[in-house]
């Protein structure tokens, strides 16, 4: 073996047997002068890696790979990139003298190389059959390969031939091992480069992921927020930095993409939690040190903790349109269902105030034995710092709302008044305030009510009822309407 060059054997399990071939290679750094050596670089080059993931299933690639490049006209190939490349947002510029390299023309080469491919370029080109048992060597030509191969022995044609493996004498030209960017590139500077290749690639996605745990009094909670990232775009990025983007992101589609399926394999890292920054419209999301992102994987990094945040748990009765158009079953009230939210401020004064991306947030509480459950979940949208966050996590069991309309009257022409009954039983061992959110339509004006409300919208009054512990509580109004 010359020195600097490397012999590489390469083995791959076919449908029929066995492929083998010896590969020479030269790292960049030898002292080859080569043509094809000088033409192929792989992750072995690679001195720097960035990978951008925004919330839309595509990611930036940057990667950088010291080079020596020959003089003139010649074909780069640039191994070891994502399968899910779009080759229409690839650049690539030298970063030593980028006006002495050009970019003449650009290949993408996605047929890659697999037992059954290579069967169908070797169509008319000779092989050798290893039979099974003997170890006996046949030179066969395959002619066809549908549904099978047909092969020419002599003067025979012959189908159903069984072979312990196959030995074909090269690989074709237009067959990679993994997906490949060739260049025809145009040098008229010096051998020694460091480029950079940069491209848009699908099936990187990242998601928010939080968990909000609830003390036992409902006052304070402690909230994690993860960020779940995952890879299904054919490749592995060791060693990279990363960078998330939130917001939503104008994309120009041509086709729906098929959503990918992923390992299920999360690697949990906590000591490194993300800095934030605004970036125009969007938000940057930057991990404070570099990781690796492996292919068909879904990794978790800590992004925000919130210890002690003030928290509210809310009872909730929404009324509906319906009361004032449809006929009630007479003499029997009507069933509302008490929604219950925890509400909490993004906040630096509640330890928080990190713009928050979009992601589902499940609630946990401990029980009287110090036992954490589940207790309910809820997604929200990208989040300012100094908003306001409400959660439901499902409805009461224990509180229940009735309501029965008490009274109808035609005052003239377009002019009525409604009177309701609400009733509240609360069944806890503590008192709970119940907020009774009533759609009003039409022109209105509240007669009188046996609790304090007050107008939240243009067709809408908010009563805040109070409940005493294993009681009930009355909440009546009346109101005249103008249609």
């Amino acid at each position: 073996m010359r020195a600097g060059i490397l012999t590489l054997t390469v083995v791959l399990t076919a449908a029929g047997g066995l492929l083998s071939r010896s590969i020479t290679a030269t790292p960049s750094g030898a002292a080859d002068s080569s043509p094809q050596s000088q033409r192929t670089t792989s992750l072995t080059d690679q001195t720097d890696l960035s990978v951008t993931v925004y919330n839309s299933n595509i990611a930036l690639v940057r990667d950088v790979r010291n080079l020596r490049l020959p003089s003139g006209t010649f074909d780069l190939q640039f191994m070891d990139i994502a399968a899910t490349v779009n080759p229409a947002t690839v650049h690539f510029r030298s970063l030593t003298q980028p006006s002495a390299v050009g970019v003449l023309e650009q290949n993408y080469e996605y047929d890659l190389l697999e037992p059954e491919k290579l069967l169908r370029k070797y169509v008319g080109r000779d092989v050798t059959l290893v039979r099974p048992g003997t170890n006996e060597e046949v030179r066969a030509r395959l002619l066809a390969y549908n549904n099978g191969p047909v092969w020419q022995i002599g003067d025979e044609i012959v189908t159903g031939l069984h072979a312990d493996h196959i030995r074909f004498p090269e690989l074709p030209g237009n067959l990679h091992s993994r997906p490949t960017l060739i260049w025809t590139l145009q040098n008229d500077g010096s051998t020694t480069h460091r480029v950079e290749a940069s491209y848009l690639a699908g099936k990187l996605a990242w998601n928010a992921d939080y968990v909000l745990t609830v003390s036992r009094d409902d006052k304070t909670a402690d909230l994690d927020g993860w960020v779940t990232l995952t890879n299904g775009s054919g490749t592995s990025f060791p060693n990279a930095k990363l960078q998330l983007v939130a917001g939503d992101l104008n994309r120009v589609r041509q086709a729906l993409e098929k959503r990918a399926e992923f390992a299920d394999t999360a690697a949990r890292v906590a000591e490194a939690p993300m800095a934030q920054e605004a970036f125009g419209e969007y938000h940057l999301y930057s991990l404070g040190r570099r990781t690796t992102i492996n292919n068909n994987e879904t990794k978790q990094v800590s992004m925000l903790t919130g210890t002690g945040v003030p928290t509210l748990k809310r009872y909730v009765v929404h009324g509906q349109q319906f009361y004032y158009r449809n006929a009630h079953r007479p003499g029997s009230p009507l069933k509302d269902v008490v929604q219950v939210f925890y509400q909490f401020r993004n906040d630096q004064k509640s330890g928080l105030g990190m713009p928050m991306p979009a992601g589902t947030i499940r609630v946990y509480q401990a029980d009287s034995k110090d036992g954490v459950h589940f207790v309910g979940e809820d997604r929200i949208g990208h989040t300012p710092k100094d908003e306001t966050i409400n959660i439901k996590i499902g409805n009461a069991f224990d509180v229940v709302c009735e309501r029965k309309q008490t009274d109808f009257r035609r005052i003239s022409t377009n002019v009525y008044e409604f009177e309701y009954e609400i009733t509240l039983r609360n069944h806890k061992t503590a008192t709970v305030s119940v907020e009774v959110n009533e759609p009003i339509g039409g022109t209105w004006e509240m007669l009188h009510s046996t609790h304090e409300w007050r107008k939240t919208d243009a067709w809408a009054s908010q009563f805040v009822v109070p409940v005493p512990a294993d009681a009930e509580a009355k909440l009546t109004y009346r109101v005249r309407v103008t249609y």
